[in-house]
């Protein structure tokens, strides 16, 4: 999935099962994932009030975006990712002389890390879910 980046424009990861589906299940209003019927974009540009309001429904109090992000990182290390595929999910900059110019991750080795990682935090939420019997194919949204 191509997602929007604050610091390089663009950046493609790997979109995971489960996370496929939830998309997938979302109403649809326009081409956009998260749609906004009063955005003059027509879509979701300000995720901070929308989060608030569901981690309250939710009953989440003080969780946020940048935590969920944290906590990502963190449940990595039971997995022993290696911290450069992290950081490349996460869009974190290479920050070694190594990642910067000689470690090369096609996307579908970061895939392999990812849906790890998911099948991993279903398993610890007691969420079941079968990737194997997800159907259907991704369509692609031209914008």
């Amino acid at each position: 999935m191509t997602i929007r980046d604050k610091d390089e424009g663009d950046r493609t990861i790997p979109l995971t099962p489960y996370v496929w589906q939830l998309l997938s299940a979302l109403p649809r209003r326009n081409e956009w994932v998260f749609s906004s019927p009063i955005s003059a974009s027509g879509r979701l540009t300000a995720p901070n009030k929308p989060h608030t309001c569901a981690v309250a429904v939710a009953g989440l109090d003080g969780l946020t975006l940048h935590g969920l992000r944290r906590s990502f990182k963190s449940l990595t290390e039971w997995l022993e990712i290696p911290a450069g595929v992290v950081a490349q999910l996460m869009g974190h900059k290479p920050s070694a002389t190594a990642e910067k110019h000689y470690t090369v991750r096609p996307l579908d080795l970061l895939r392999v890390h990812h849906e790890r990682i998911e099948a991993w935090i279903l398993e610890q939420a007691r969420v079941t879910f079968d990737a194997k019997a997800t159907s259907g194919a991704l369509r692609m949204v031209v914008r």
